[in-house]
């Protein structure tokens, strides 16, 4: 554990929901007796229930799943499947250890897909989050090998984020001789995990997985109403867009040195 990634955890905290509201209400009430706080406290308040509403979330969601990419009807002359972690699941007792969280084994579904359609070998990529005792790329390979009868070719268990899979990732990949991969991972993911595996300097066919902005029909009455599912997707999104953010200014600075 680094004071990067404390700085960076905890600049997530602060910027993106819950955190973001609850943050924006505190300082309210810290300086509760200058004119402005009351103006604050409406202000969180307000973002906090916009972030809940589904028809918020879902458009937020869609900007992302809509750069994501189609279902790919072809690998599009890719050497590799690339399979992205997303977390594990702690000491879950009833598998008698870590295991893959809910993201993590969608990604793996569709991968072990594409791989039995298009016959193409794997390399899934995750480290050891802190306070794991395996990696995610341990625990996609294992499920990937005993439950779907996918063999997993190579490991990546280095990654701490999306940076480190693309990577190290690439690292392997090259000294194989793979320069064209199929990506999975989920479609609110795919436009920042494409930019960063190119970067990377491997072609990407992307195969996003997962879709949660919901169809493009008229909005309904339910839209509107605050729900907990909808803070989550807008905790993906707006994660995303600050990623994308950040690449954009990275890669500025990078040109103006």
């Amino acid at each position: 554990m680094t004071t990067a990634w404390l700085l960076k955890n905890l600049l997530g905290v602060l910027l993106l929901p819950p955190g973001n509201g609850l943050a924006l209400l505190g300082l309210a009430g810290l300086f509760r007796r200058r004119r402005w706080a009351f103006g604050l406290a409406v202000l969180g308040g307000l973002l906090l229930v916009a972030q809940s509403l589904p028809i918020v979330a879902g458009t937020l969601l869609h900007t992302l799943e809509s750069r994501a990419g189609g279902v790919p009807a072809t690998p599009g002359g890719a050497q590799a499947i690339v399979i992205l972690g997303s977390g594990l699941v702690r000491d879950a007792s009833e598998y008698g250890g870590d295991t893959a969280n809910e993201r993590t084994l969608v990604r793996v579904r569709y991968g072990a897909h594409l791989a039995g359609r298009w016959q193409l070998p794997v390399l899934v990529s995750g480290g050891r989050p802190v306070g794991s005792t395996l990696s995610e790329a341990a625990v996609m390979a294992a499920i990937l090998d005993d439950e779907f009868k996918v063999p997993v070719r190579w490991r990546e268990e280095l990654s701490a984020d999306t940076a480190d899979n693309a990577r190290f990732s690439a690292v392997i990949l090259k000294e194989a001789g793979i320069g064209r991969i199929v990506l999975v991972t989920q479609a609110f993911h795919m436009p920042r995990a494409r930019a960063l595996f190119e970067a990377a300097g491997l072609q990407v066919v992307p195969a996003p997985t997962g879709f949660r902005a919901g169809g493009e029909g008229p909005a309904e009455w339910f839209d509107f109403v605050p729900a907990a599912s909808a803070l989550h997707n807008s905790y993906y999104a707006l994660h995303e867009w600050l990623g994308i953010a950040w690449l954009r200014l990275v890669a500025v600075a990078g040109r103006a040195a």
